[in-house]
């Protein structure tokens, strides 16, 4: 049974008097660093002096160090860098300067659950993973409500890694929601899973195959387009605000029994058989090693990829129409 924790768990001594350290200042570095702050924790940002993120903290009241000298004075180091940029944060700058004791965290597996990464068995390695973007995360926080997180821990050397990583959870406003505890391992391959399979991959796959379905079928690129793509985020936010029941009440009975008959005749068996094999690439580390080859080499298929997806017609079809639709701006 899944362990869950909300405010009445924390320890509020836990992170009393300690200093913070987020490392980038991205969506998420900016919501945690921000509403760490406003939790009443002592919080400075990390980043490469002179760039556009330097800039925003500074104007949002802070005043951002250099990685190597702000992360050698902090009892906490949240790392919110891309995964592929962290194996060299790691080895340029953070196992050198990192203290004994210190609590690095993460908000997303990738890099410790595939060995990217050197960890010293001096410190507490944990794990807090918001489930929503950044902008969120902030905007639930300034309303007093919270995003549900993820935690973990990895490494327990000074015996309280649990309690400061909840207490770090707490103060971006997750133990609002709720948090949940799971493993690095799980963590990562159940989100690498969902990206690929489902909420990336699967869906942009199947609403792209769709559109061409029916423009081939002679049916125009217009059309095709609200029914495809425009009209998924209805559907999506039935089904975020309630589930598949939610969704089945506000449709028609004809879009509710055409789901019902013939959503698994698109999804069927054979599907979830390839969605298996994406999960074991996943599980066995070769979708990790074949990105990270990737990214090493200057990622030439991810950037191919990515320009064959922007010439799709379904992209330009789905700009001419964007342009008219005023509430987008």
């Amino acid at each position: 049974m899944t362990r869950y924790f909300n405010e009445k768990d924390v320890n509020p001594q836990a992170l009393k008097a300690q200093k913070i350290t987020v490392v980038g200042y991205g969506s998420q570095g900016r919501a945690h660093a921000l509403s760490l702050r406003d939790s009443g924790l002592a919080v400075t940002v990390a980043l490469r002096p002179g760039g556009k993120s330097w800039a925003t903290a500074t104007q949002d009241g802070f005043k951002p160090q250099e990685v190597a000298g702000a992360v050698r004075e902090a009892d906490v180091v949240m790392v919110l860098v891309p995964d592929m940029n962290q194996p060299k944060l790691f080895q340029d700058v953070l196992n050198e300067n990192l203290r004994d004791g210190v609590l690095l965290l993460f908000a997303h597996g990738f890099a410790v659950h595939y060995n990217r990464v050197a960890l010293s068995e001096k410190w507490d390695v944990g794990l807090v993973a918001p489930k929503g973007p950044g902008n969120l995360v902030r905007q639930q926080y300034e309303q007093g409500r919270g995003v549900p997180c993820l935690l973990a821990v990895h490494q327990d050397h000074s015996g309280n890694a649990f309690e400061r990583t909840l207490a770090y959870a707490h103060g971006i406003g997750g133990t609002r929601a709720g948090v949940l505890e799971t493993t690095f391992k799980e963590e990562t391959e159940t989100d690498l899973f969902g990206e690929q399979a489902v909420l990336c991959g699967g869906t942009t796959a199947l609403l792209t195959a769709g559109w061409e379905t029916l423009v081939e079928a002679g049916y125009s690129p217009e059309l095709a387009y609200f029914e495809c793509l425009h009209e998924l985020k209805l559907i999506v936010d039935l089904l975020y605000e309630g589930g598949l029941s939610r969704m089945h009440h506000f449709v028609s009975d004809t879009a509710s029994y055409g789901d019902l008959t013939r959503g698994t005749r698109v999804v069927d068996n054979a599907t979830k058989a390839r969605m298996r094999v994406l999960l074991e690439e996943i599980q066995s580390g070769e979708f990790a090693r074949e990105w990270s080859t990737e990214h090493d080499q200057g990622s030439p298929n991810y950037a191919a990829a990515l320009e064959n997806m922007r010439e799709h017609p379904i992209e330009k079809v789905g700009a001419q129409l964007r342009e008219r639709m005023a509430w987008l701006q």
